[in-house]
């Protein structure tokens, strides 16, 4: 079979930042679970995604890191829309079909953008051995704010809300790939997500992530929304409001998550949106 594939950086202002996506547009009824899981460890980015199906409404797909299916995930959602929307497969506004349910997404090719509404906000139990977690990322508890929580949050796949004291002990974090592993393992979340303040009232973010193919990720859509809830939780952030989160410097590959979150009672509109560059294409032969 040849099985032609996009390359994309999401949450890019420019190009070769952001996180990289590989998006198979037309993924043949006949390839396996497992060679999907195969050609994602074979590209090596943090995501890979496989459209099974396209409507007049949207599309189905299927999000494979190297490691795992993930029932949902931010980038590859954002990138997917945005390469099917630019070869006319889908508009501008379309309905992504996932494991974990079905995400509206609105792209605009022109601008370079795309956003999705993310679903509703899982609030997880409260971490409370916060040594651990400070030992997970290479700090000390003082490291971290002693009047917010360190809890998950999950809009489809959960990610552990960890308060940075400031962006200098935000940027000295490294990750310890034993503890990271235990403490996520513990919060049953895929990562934890720390986030600082920045003196302009935007964030800074580092997702550390539970297994080891991954690492350090520069751009978490997933979890950038789930802040916004717990900003938002927290009275951090007023609602409605914005705030973009800046993410992936420490791996070189910058990136800038929009997010904007409103509440009406228990109902959350929560937003994420970014850059989409496309760089490249090519094709599987198996």
């Amino acid at each position: 079979m040849r099985i032609p594939f996009r390359l994309v950086d999401v949450f890019a202002d420019a190009p070769f930042g952001g996180n990289q996506l590989c998006v198979v547009p037309d993924t043949p009824a006949e390839l396996t679970t497992e060679t999907m899981q195969a050609l994602a460890l074979e590209i090596g980015f943090s995501e890979t995604t496989f459209v099974t199906a396209v409507r007049p409404d949207g599309y189905d797909v299927r999000i494979f890191t190297p490691e795992e299916e993930l029932p949902f995930a931010g980038h590859p959602t954002l990138g997917t829309a945005f390469a099917l929307a630019r070869e006319d497969l889908i508009g501008p506004q379309a309905l992504q079909r996932c494991a974990a349910g079905e995400i509206p997404v609105t792209i605009d090719v022109g601008a370079g953008t795309a956003s999705m509404r993310q679903l509703a906000p899982e609030v997880g139990r409260e971490v409370d051995d916060r040594d651990a977690v400070a030992a997970a990322a290479g700090l000390e508890r003082d490291d971290l704010v002693e009047t917010l929580p360190i809890v998950p949050i999950s809009t489809g796949i959960p990610h552990t809300m960890v308060p940075v004291r400031d962006d200098a002990a935000l940027r000295r974090a490294v990750r310890d790939e034993r503890r990271c592993a235990e403490v996520c393992v513990g919060a049953d979340a895929e990562s934890l997500y720390l986030f600082a303040i920045r003196g302009d009232g935007d964030l800074r973010a580092r997702m550390f992530d539970k297994g080891t193919t991954i690492g350090e990720d520069p751009a978490t859509g997933s979890a950038a929304g789930p802040l916004g809830v717990y900003l938002a939780l927290h009275g951090v952030m007023a609602t409605p409001g914005s705030v973009v989160v800046a993410q992936g410097e420490q791996v070189g590959r910058p990136s800038f998550l929009r997010v904007h979150v409103d509440r009406d009672a228990d109902r959350w509109a929560l937003d994420v949106a970014g850059g989409v560059h496309p760089w490249g294409d090519g094709a599987f032969e198996i």
